[in-house]
């Protein structure tokens, strides 16, 4: 299975979001937006599957055309193109791999691009040149990026192709759901960062280090329940939760703690609840409301002394 969910991610966010990611996953944050972007998809989305020269070489082509679209890149054309597409795509960063560049490169290194592109071996450094330049135009807006309406939109429920059989659950895909990309009510959020750290002196050092570092990124996991309840349907549940839990610990969150890790649920359960979600079921953690009211409340005095005071 692929995580949709990250995948979706991957397409929205922005080069210093990727860098943070890669960073926290271990992987090198080198690059453009879209190498990084790619390197991130190659390694965390479709890491079970060998995208080596040779494991490329074994891919069926209808596999290469659903493998060029979890990409977010161009699918159609021959078997041979795309495998040339995918290889470049993951493996050059298309702002420098272009025709003018070729002229920089040893007769070497244009015989093993050939060799890669599956181009003939024989002749001069210009006739491979050539061949490599051949491709190229070919290939030209096809690979290096990912399409304008992914980034924008990321993945969308139509259409009958890998990500929708196999990533989301098709169930209710026609049902109108409401627009769960919205961030949550300006309150809401004040709330969730509240109740985040509501008790903290209780906990040790590296508990209260924990949850400050969870109120810092309240605005993102916001974001990320619109996705999954974007994804869903706008059911709330379990699966929903345990989805959350899976995806902030592939995202590097400090959510070891069980404490912590109930504390994110409840957060994100009000979150989820604020944004108009479907509770799908009754075992949800609920911080105490009267810690949340009295916060509530605390929040709105502070802000009329605060307006009185710069009235005088």
């Amino acid at each position: 299975m692929i995580d949709a969910i990250l995948l979706d991610s991957l397409y929205k966010n922005r080069l210093t979001e990727l860098r943070e990611l890669a960073e926290s996953s271990n992987f090198s944050k080198s690059g453009s937006v879209e190498v990084l972007r790619a390197r991130l998809i190659k390694c965390m989305v479709l890491s079970n599957l060998d995208l080596t020269w040779e494991g490329i070489q074994a891919i069926s082509h209808k596999e290469m055309g659903e493998i060029l679209k979890i990409f977010g890149i161009k699918s159609s054309g021959s078997h041979k193109e795309r495998r040339q597409r995918i290889w470049l795509h993951i493996n050059f960063d298309s702002r420098r791999m272009t025709i003018e560049r070729l002229a920089e490169l040893d007769r070497e290194t244009l015989f093993d691009l050939c060799k890669k592109l599956e181009m003939p071996l024989t002749g001069t450094r210009t006739v491979l040149m050539g061949r490599v330049a051949g491709v190229l135009t070919n290939q030209f807006n096809k690979w290096g990026k990912i399409k304008r309406s992914i980034h924008r939109n990321g993945i969308q429920l139509t259409g009958n192709d890998l990500i929708i059989k196999e990533l989301i659950n098709p169930v209710n895909v026609n049902v109108s759901i409401g627009n769960f990309n919205i961030g949550a009510p300006v309150a809401t959020i004040e709330d969730a960062r509240d109740l985040m750290i509501s008790d903290i002196d209780k906990e040790n050092e590296i508990i209260q280090g924990d949850l400050l570092s969870l109120q810092a990124r309240v605005d993102e996991l916001d974001r990320m329940i619109g996705t999954i309840l974007k994804e869903y349907q706008g059911n709330w549940g379990e699966i929903e939760r345990e989805l959350l839990v899976r995806l902030t610990k592939r995202r590097g969150w400090p959510i070891e703690e069980e404490i912590v890790k109930n504390k994110l649920i409840s957060v994100a359960n009000d979150i989820a609840e604020a944004k108009g979600a479907i509770i799908s079921d009754t075992k949800i953690i609920r911080p105490v409301i009267t810690n949340r009211v009295e916060m509530t409340i605390n929040r709105i005095r502070s802000k009329i002394l605060n307006l009185n005071n710069n009235t005088k």
